[in-house]
């Protein structure tokens, strides 16, 4: 860092106002992928899910609360594979998903105000779910899928046969993988009695749902991640150490 280029505030000026122009461009290229986005296609959800949450046994339609908009965050957290190389243990969601959503627990009364539920779901039962959201202080709502084949459809949990197979449909495509689960994020509009699947994200481009990562792209050291990504720094946020 001692050895950056540093200069006068003219060549400062000079030099934001050009990257300046490179961002400008960004925002519109970034509205245009959004409005795109939106005009994807939609697939009809045939199939009956059912989940396990505060409320008892709910559909997917009672996941949206009412509300016309679903953002469901696919957390990892399975205790039937905990083992000594899963990001997730016995008792706690994967420590990288617990990060992300500390990033949107603050903002899901804005989101519902704006006709969208927030929730995550995951392969556990319900009751650690409950334990480790108590934990956190969690306001959201999270529900289990065990029983379900949501988080199997979804893409975000793998089978036996899948993980032995050596490779598995992650991410819109084949790829070695050698977990039982991996995050995404999945999308669903109600439209009276009919729920549609309007878009899902998974890997980096979960990139976009983490507030505090733009933060950090904002700060000379930006991520910081060059010896191993979060698994080399991060924590659940109650496990600081300082």
């Amino acid at each position: 860092m001692a050895t950056h280029k540093v200069v006068k505030h003219e060549e400062w000026l000079k030099a934001r106002k050009k990257h300046l122009t490179k961002e400008k461009e960004f925002t519109r290229m970034r509205d245009q992928l959004s409005r795109e986005r939106r005009e994807l296609p939609w697939e009809l959800v045939d199939k009956q899910y059912t989940f396990q949450g505060e409320r008892g046994t709910q559909t997917l339609s009672d996941v949206f609360e009412g509300r016309g908009q679903l953002v469901v965050y696919h957390a990892m957290f399975n205790p039937d594979t905990a083992g000594p190389h899963t990001p997730w243990t016995d008792d706690a969601p994967c420590f990288v998903c617990s990060f992300w959503m500390d990033n949107f627990n603050g903002i899901t009364v804005h989101l519902n105000h704006r006709d969208i539920t927030m929730a995550a779901i995951s392969y556990a039962p319900y009751e650690k779910l409950a334990a480790y959201r108590k934990r956190m202080g969690w306001s959201f709502p999270w529900l289990s899928s065990v029983g379900s084949d949501f988080n199997f459809d979804y893409r975000v949990s793998f089978t036996p046969d899948e993980l032995k197979a050596g490779k598995v449909d992650y991410n819109y495509q084949l790829t070695p993988f050698g977990m039982s689960e991996a995050p995404g994020i999945s999308v669903f509009l109600k439209d009276g009695d009919k729920i549609y699947h309007t878009y899902s994200a998974y890997s980096r481009g979960l990139d976009m749902l983490n507030v505090a990562y733009h933060y950090m792209d904002l700060v000379p050291k930006g991520r910081d991640e060059a010896d191993g990504g979060p698994g080399s720094w991060l924590r659940r946020r109650d496990e600081y150490l300082d």
